[in-house]
């Protein structure tokens, strides 16, 4: 099973983030991972995005052209992937940075106000984990064991205080 995954937004979003524990979550499920990261020149403000794919054989190529599932944390990003995804596919869409609602019958998406969530939670720049723990929540590509060993790998020592912190994020993103 090939998995695509599009996670895009503005950079300062964490979208290259979420994308890496992603990957880091597929390796330690033994899986074959990619992890394609793309920003503009401006970095924080400026366009980013990030391919993953996630699969139990070779993968071909990194580059990711039809997503199976895609993660839009600001109108640009969701009007340029939107038509990408692939039919039966899954959108997780930031609702508080999106006001759209896509005109696609043959996929599925899920609107959460993540950047709201994250504000209102006192977890201020976390909507990207917030809608990361929706996404593993209706996939189930990766499972919380893993996804915290995920963390776990991604976080440097020095800051091991905000695995938990993400982790909860993460149940916060679950739980809508």
């Amino acid at each position: 099973m090939l998995n695509e995954i599009i996670l895009a937004g503005f950079g300062g979003q964490g979208i290259l983030f979420a994308g890496k524990i992603l990957a880091y979550g597929g390796l330690m499920d033994s899986k074959e991972i990619s992890w394609l990261p793309s920003y503009g020149p401006e970095m924080r403000g400026g366009t980013a995005n990030c391919s993953v794919c996630i699969s139990d054989d070779p993968i071909g190529s990194p580059l990711v052209l039809e997503p199976n599932y895609l993660i839009a944390m600001n109108t640009p990003s969701f009007d340029k992937f939107i038509g990408s995804v692939q039919p039966g596919g899954k959108v997780f869409i930031d609702s508080t940075m999106i006001d759209k609602k896509s005109d696609r019958d043959d996929i599925e998406c899920f609107y959460l106000p993540a950047s709201q969530l994250a504000e209102e939670n006192e977890m201020s720049g976390m909507a990207n984990i917030i809608l990361l723990g929706k996404f593993i929540k209706e996939t189930g590509i990766i499972s919380l064991d893993t996804l915290h060993k995920a963390f776990e790998k991604a976080i440097p020592p020095k800051k091991a205080h905000l695995i938990e912190v993400n982790m909860k994020a993460i149940q916060l993103g679950q739980q809508e």
